[in-house]
């Protein structure tokens, strides 16, 4: 007789294959998809990662701990000094007034850009002949770059500049002022001069925002006789509620960090005695100019955790029911 591997059960019948022969079951092609799955997200998702890791989170941790030192940039840091370069930032009258330009700066974008942005947008969102054209020249500041639309308003805004001829020549000769020399005028005239800068930013992003609106609401309360005022209240604006608060988050950050036009516009001297300066501009006069790096990256960590905690903020209580709207659970 010729032997096999089979052996009967006790019932009778043929017995199955050992368990090294036997067919992979559901279960083990599960398992290999799902290896292939971490695979694929491991792959793509390392460069990234090396990449934020490199370029983000090593330089904020070396920014934090050169702010415990007392460096002027030259050898390795020895001069260690704690927290004393943060506690020097909060005690210059300075540094004080940077905090408050930046938050007239914050609470005035989001005040002055923000009506003014949706009232364009609204406009720009109804039919009338030459609307393309309104809405390229809407944009055209947000595309320059800041650095020529500083140079452009500080020579329109200097002493004898653009806007001094125009008051003359139509008689307001009288509110002819040092736009950016009087020490309680600066930052108010910044203000408008990025307000100008950013305003279609905010346009566009609720361009954007408006044309995801159903017309069929919009039609429906016409037909229900609701004004155009009260369809835009009602309909309208709740809809664009996402849209807003994703500006005003972005408007709010970009506020903090402002750098570029208030650096290409205003004067040096006027930004040491603290009338234009913001925590940015501050960083770089006292840390790269004064070669003082210790306590330009202690001002650095202040604006970071500053800029950070008002984000987790907005999030905590704006943007909340945005991000939870935005997310699904999974059905098992």
């Amino acid at each position: 007789m010729t032997s096999t591997n089979r052996t009967r059960n006790p019932a009778g019948g043929a017995s199955a294959p050992p368990a090294g022969l036997r067919p992979a079951g559901p279960s083990s092609s599960h398992a290999a998809e799902t290896r292939r799955k971490w695979y694929e997200i491991i792959g793509l998702t390392t460069p990234a990662i090396v990449v934020y890791v490199v370029f983000v989170l090593a330089p904020m941790g070396f920014a934090v701990y050169y702010s415990l030192f007392r460096w002027r940039g030259v050898g390795p840091p020895t001069d260690y000094v704690g927290l004393n370069n943060y506690r020097l930032a909060f005690q210059d009258p300075i540094f004080i007034d940077a905090l408050r330009n930046n938050a007239i700066i914050v609470v005035g974008s989001l005040l002055i850009q923000g009506p003014i942005a949706l009232g364009i947008a609204l406009l720009l969102n109804r039919r009338f002949r030459g609307r393309t054209v309104f809405r390229l020249l809407v944009f055209v500041p947000y595309v320059l770059a800041e650095v020529t639309a500083g140079i452009m308003w500080k020579l329109i805004l200097t002493g004898g500049g653009t806007i001094d001829v125009l008051l003359k020549s139509v008689g307001l000769g009288g509110l002819v002022h040092a736009w950016l020399a009087d020490l309680h005028v600066v930052i108010w005239t910044m203000l408008f001069v990025l307000t100008w800068k950013y305003v279609g930013f905010a346009i566009i992003l609720l361009l954007a925002g408006l044309s995801n609106v159903p017309p069929e609401l919009t039609e429906a309360a016409a037909i229900d006789g609701a004004s155009w005022w009260q369809t835009q209240r009602h309909v309208t604006l709740p809809l664009l509620g996402p849209t807003i608060r994703i500006w005003m988050f972005l408007s709010m950050i970009g506020s903090l960090q402002v750098f570029d036009m208030i650096w290409v516009t205003s004067a040096p001297a006027v930004r040491s005695l603290g009338a234009s300066a913001t925590m940015a501009t501050y960083m770089v006069d006292n840390g790269f100019f004064a070669r003082l790096w210790g306590y330009g990256n202690a001002v650095a960590v202040i604006l970071f955790a500053i800029s950070f905690v008002a984000a987790l903020l907005f999030q905590r209580f704006l943007l909340r029911r945005d991000i939870q709207g935005a997310t699904t659970e999974r059905v098992n």
